[in-house]
């Protein structure tokens, strides 16, 4: 009896190890859920017990020894993972990250769908976070610079005397371009008139690049293409610190300090900024070719994940920025009648992100912003001075079935604008002069999309939104892209939309005539019963060939071609009645439309330390109408760009070069072609501090080399001036010391 208990002893102990169980194990990409073929999923305790993924990126287990509590799974290319396995268990997903070190695996948040670049049917170009590294130290300022090294980016300087700028794309209007930060249209009327490019590249993570029409994804504005200027995010539980410190020849000094640190389920970002520049007169006609700039900006994000299924974060923007321009004597204080014009500006924003997955193959997103935007200018002597607050909110659900992402949502966009009113006893001089009255727009809009991969060489992506202005009406908004693989290395695009763009007062456009003034002191306000919203439609085809050799040579090409057309455009004219600055200016709907056409060609070359990108675009960009057929003032039918690259341990030295060409005025009055050089060199000490001397526009090209830009019978008091189509400050020079913990 004893030796059978014994044995009954060992056999009850035994039991587990000898026990068996069926598992499915299917292992996918943590970003697009695409099955991954030919991952290993096995056991990680004795006996070793593994199996190969299929096709589908299933992997089965028949006889499972029930005592196994860990598997892990690997795969060429992805992070391995480990997953416990609990009692009862018959089905197992393992979600695997890809590799720090994979270049190619870049994902794309303004699609909504958080999908990999490669397999986006909508051609999207990134400048990606060794772009921001690199562009931080290089001109720390703002990223009107890097993204003007793009061919099919044209950024364009709006005003002689305050710096601003604005960005066109595919020989379109700036107002055709939709700017937004974090997937938020932050940007809009009155809050986008002023320093929107005014962003420092070291708080962002990337940039994508929307190239033609999109307006169904985010509403009005996406015509000529859409920009999503993405911040970064704490990514190690080892805190991360670059501090910045940047001067340059034309008395710009910036100094700027990003955070970031994960606490176990809690992340905190944290940047600040600084710039102070002084007014400088660069070609000698006394007044300020660079203005003085007092900039501050503080942006925390604080990050919350309590499981792999939520996520929250929510983030703060303050800008605070103080700008004059104008006949530099009277800014020094010597010259009282002088003309000035002078800017304060303060921009508020809060915004969240919520997402909950509420399945595998189930997201739900909450996301939103309310922000206030507050302007006081000063130009002519006269003031205007209002207020903006917005509102957007969005909700979306992004389901996954089989070969499909469905993503279906609505969003709000409240835009409201004040004028300060002035109280009793306020002098004269600190009332607001304009005639602008106050208004609210409310936008309601719902979308649907459909991104259904048919097969492995064809993907097909459908979008439908409808949006609902208060003011403007009704528009509905078709389009359609399809993704065609051939073979490895091709791929091409095809897509085509439709898009719209509600009358706005404070848009950056170029005026309909020359000399219309844009100033707030001269606008009359816009006739709702008579002026309509712009439609549009525009179709784009790529084609791109991507490959990398043994050797590790690896090319890029994509070639583009693209046609926009835009009806009855919202132009600035000359107004009947004038007051004491000369006629105001008043909004039409044109009697033409807008068409452009044009080619875009990409290619980029990299070997071991060098690389090489070159770019062209040319473009086509005309009125269209019975009596009117001129080409779009200040839209270069020809850029070509190019960048040259190399690198070791301690060094990096690199070479851009632009020639803008057949650029046209008004009444086709063509201007002088230019070149744009600029040469750049780093010095890495050691891992942690940077030395960077950099470069713009070597050879000192300024638009005063051709002409005068300021003109008018009494320039010093009341000037006109000369719309701005080349560099007004010359030559820049600036050293940049980085140091990163």
């Amino acid at each position: 009896m004893r030796h059978i208990s014994l044995l009954l002893l060992f056999t009850l102990a035994a039991f587990p190890l000898l026990a068996q169980r069926r598992l499915t194990v299917r292992v996918e990409d943590s970003l697009s859920h695409e099955p991954i073929i030919g991952a290993t999923v096995r056991t990680v305790t004795k006996p070793i017990t593994g199996a190969v993924t299929n096709v589908d990126g299933l992997a089965q287990f028949t006889d499972l020894p029930i005592s196994v509590s860990v598997l892990t799974a690997t795969a060429l290319g992805y992070e391995a993972a480990q997953l416990s396995l609990t009692p009862g268990t018959d089905t197992l997903v393992f979600r695997l990250h890809s590799q720090d070190e994979s270049l190619d695996e870049v994902t794309v948040t303004a699609t909504r769908t958080n999908s990999r670049i490669e397999d986006l049917p909508i051609k999207v170009e990134v400048l990606g976070q060794e772009d921001m590294d690199e562009e931080s130290a290089v001109v720390p300022g703002n990223v009107s610079s890097i993204l003007g090294d793009i061919s099919i980016i044209h950024v364009q300087r709006t005003s002689a005397v305050n710096g601003n700028q604005a960005i066109r794309m595919q020989g379109l209007d700036p107002k055709y371009t939709q700017i937004l930060r974090d997937g938020l249209p932050l940007y809009e009327g009155f809050s986008g008139n002023l320093g929107v490019l005014q962003i420092p590249p070291l708080d962002l993570k990337q940039i994508e690049v929307i190239k033609g029409s999109v307006s169904t994804l985010y509403g009005g504005g996406a015509i000529g293409g859409l920009i999503n200027i993405v911040s970064k995010t704490p990514t190690s539980t080892k805190p991360e610190f670059t501090a910045l410190l940047n001067r340059s020849n034309l008395k710009e000094t910036n100094a700027n300090a990003y955070y970031s640190q994960n606490y176990g389920k809690i992340g905190l970002t944290l940047f600040t900024g600084y710039t102070d520049q002084q007014a400088v007169d660069v070609t000698g006609d006394g007044f300020t070719d660079s203005p003085l700039i007092r900039q501050f900006n503080l942006h925390p994000r604080f990050f919350w994940n309590p499981s792999d299924r939520t996520r929250l974060n929510v983030g703060y923007t303050f800008t605070n920025e103080h700008r004059e321009g104008g006949y530099l004597a009277a800014l020094q204080g010597e010259a009282a009648n002088a003309y000035r014009n002078i800017n304060d500006i303060q921009r508020h924003t809060v915004d969240f992100n919520a997402s909950q997955n509420t399945s595998e193959n189930n997201v739900v997103t909450l996301k939103g912003a309310v922000s206030t935007f507050h302007r006081k200018n000063v130009d002519y002597q006269r003031l205007s001075d209002g207020k903006q607050s917005c509102i957007y909110l969005e909700g979306n659900d992004l389901l996954r079935v089989g070969k499909q992402q469905l993503i279906i949502g609505a969003n709000l966009i409240v835009e409201q604008f004040r004028k300060n009113p002035a109280t009793a006893g306020t002098p004269e001089r600190d009332r607001d002069s304009t005639r602008l009255v106050d208004y609210t727009y409310q936008t309601l809009g719902a979308f649907v999309q459909d991104d259904w991969q048919l097969s492995e060489k064809v993907t097909v992506q459908a979008g439908l939104r409808f949006d609902h202005h208060n003011t403007f009406g009704n528009f509905f908004l078709p389009r359609l892209s399809v993704k065609l693989k051939p073979s490895d290395p091709w791929t091409v695009r095809l897509s085509v939309g439709t898009g719209y763009k509600a009358p706005n007062l404070f848009v950056n456009q170029t005026p309909g005539q020359l000399n219309v003034s844009l100033i707030p002191q001269r606008l009359l306000p816009i006739d709702v019963n008579t002026v309509k919203a712009e439609r549009s439609i525009g179709t784009n085809v790529d084609l791109a060939y991507t490959k990398t050799f043994e050797s590790g040579f690896s090319v890029q090409v994509d070639q583009a071609f693209y046609y926009t057309r835009v009806n009855t455009p919202v132009v600035s004219v000359f107004a009947s009645t004038s007051s004491a600055l000369g006629a105001y200016t008043q909004f039409i709907n044109a009697p033409y439309n807008l068409f452009s056409l044009g080619t875009d060609t990409y290619v980029r070359l990299e070997y071991k330390a060098y690389e090489l990108y070159l770019g062209y675009n040319h473009t086509l960009a005309r009125r269209d109408g019975q009596s009117d057929n001129t080409y779009l003032p200040l839209a270069p039918q020809d850029k070509f760009s190019t960048t040259i690259a190399w690198e070791n341990e301690h060094f990096r030295f690199g070479i851009e070069s632009s020639f803008v060409g057949t650029q046209y005025l008004y009444n086709n009055q063509r201007v002088p072609n230019y070149w744009f050089f600029a040469g750049a060199a780093e010095y890495h000490y050691n891992e942690h501090w940077r030395l960077v001397l950099n470069g713009e526009n070597l050879f000192n090209i300024k638009q005063a080399n051709y002409e005068t830009v300021v003109t008018g019978a009494n320039p010093i008091v009341q000037p006109t001036f000369r719309p701005v189509w080349a560099p007004l400050e010359g030559r820049i020079v600036n050293l940049a010391l980085k140091y990163t913990l």
